[in-house]
């Protein structure tokens, strides 16, 4: 039996985070109703979306040229590194407006029980820049959580070759809690309040 083209659509939405079949189907038939208005131009923000947007090769955040606005913006201080596990920990620090240093997306976190290991970490293009002679801080801003306090140990051990200070995000950002849920008050003083490990 063939896939109807809405039912590919209701398929494809529900794959969405916090999109269950219910959901998809709403997403689905708000979209369709609205065809010329979103539907549309939704659709070809997708398309240019999956033409045009490819990760820095210098920090890993998402963006349309490379290396990215970030890392091209010479009014950041390029002696700062903020390592965080992944693109919506910068996305969250950039809208709470309080580092104006560099980032380092790893993609993702050491994880024994998910098969992950240092060689699946964008780990290696971290040391590269933590040993160039501008840097001279590196904040390790991991999630409150038991893989993220792991990797965060894990590359303070790494970076101490380095001539680097090695800071972390302070206690204020919960145990269990991820940077993209936390609010920007609480982000700006938890990357403000960071100590040397």
């Amino acid at each position: 039996m063939r896939t109807s083209d809405i039912e590919r659509l209701i398929q494809l939405l529900a794959k969405l985070p916090g999109l269950g079949p219910r959901s998809a189907r709403r997403a689905a038939l708000f979209l369709v109703k609205r065809r010329d208005g979103l539907l549309r131009p939704l659709a070809e923000a997708l398309t240019a979306a999956a033409d045009n947007v490819h990760p820095c090769s210098r920090c890993g955040n998402l963006d349309g040229r490379d290396p990215c606005a970030i890392c091209q913006d010479a009014r950041r201080d390029a002696s700062l590194i903020c390592i965080v596990e992944d693109v919506a920990d910068i996305w969250a620090l950039e809208r709470a407006g309080v580092f104006a240093g560099r980032y380092h997306a790893l993609g993702g976190v050491l994880s024994a029980l998910d098969g992950v290991g240092p060689e699946d970490l964008n780990i290696a293009g971290l040391l590269a820049r933590a040993r160039a002679p501008e840097v001279s801080e590196v904040i390790l801003a991991m999630n409150a959580t038991v893989d993220g306090q792991t990797t965060a140990h894990y590359i303070s051990d790494l970076l101490a070759e380095c001539e680097v200070t090695i800071t972390r995000l302070a206690h204020g950002v919960p145990v269990g809690g991820e940077l993209d849920y936390l609010d920007d008050g609480t982000l700006g003083a938890a990357l403000n309040s960071r100590r040397p490990l």
